[in-house]
């Protein structure tokens, strides 16, 4: 079931701001920089931008020949493989990954490199490139999403780590069905504080 979320704009906040949304794939040891998942823009003071996280995601994959694949449904704990078949390359379930919390994607080409993509609500979440044959993508996401201000961003965008630096709050959504998200700080001058973002009026599943 999707979690129905609201976000509300209640800052001091002049400058017409960006919103940037989005989740840290944690199944590698290493901080990888994150997708911009859903951008809000020119949503004013008072305003409110309504939008679904859903449970589901889907997975799709590119090669080096700059194909991409349909996107097909995707859970925790399957495993997909890119493989070379009669009409070329094709990315299949191949079964169970090793972790029931991840989803993998396996290069089973040879020779050629893939890239991974995740999906949700319709739009870039995640990916890894530059996956050499007999390799693997693996992905992991914890039921939480990441939030703040930043500029000049655009949604399926990589995020560098300046950006990712300055971006600290993380939301838990695990056991919510519908919350607002309310943004309140900003403003002008020495009057200024730093922006929060809240978890408001939150209805458990």
């Amino acid at each position: 079931m999707d979690i129905q979320l609201n976000f509300i704009n209640s800052s001091n906040d002049a400058n017409n701001s960006q919103i940037v949304i989005f989740q840290k794939n944690v199944a590698t040891d290493y901080e990888e920089l994150a997708i911009a998942w859903q951008v809000i823009k020119n949503c004013g003071q008072g305003d409110n931008h309504p939008f679904s996280y859903p449970m589901t995601m889907q997975v799709s994959a590119s090669d080096s020949w700059g194909n991409f694949t349909p996107q097909l449904d995707a859970q925790n704990g399957q495993q997909f493989s890119v493989k070379r078949n009669s009409s070329g390359n094709q990315l299949q379930y191949a079964g169970n990954a090793v972790n029931v919390n991840e989803i993998e994607v396996l290069n089973a080409l040879d020779p050629g490199a893939i890239g991974a993509n995740i999906y949700k609500a319709g739009k870039l979440l995640a990916q890894k490139t530059s996956i050499a044959p007999r390799q693997k993508a693996v992905f992991r996401f914890k039921p939480t999403i990441w939030i703040g201000v930043a500029s000049q961003i655009e949604e399926g965008q990589v995020m560098n780590s300046a950006i990712l630096s300055n971006i600290n709050t993380e939301l838990s959504l695990l056991g919510v069905r519908k919350a607002d998200i309310v943004m309140t700080g900003g403003g002008p001058g020495a009057t200024s504080t730093p922006f929060e973002f809240e978890l408001k009026n939150v209805e458990m599943a």
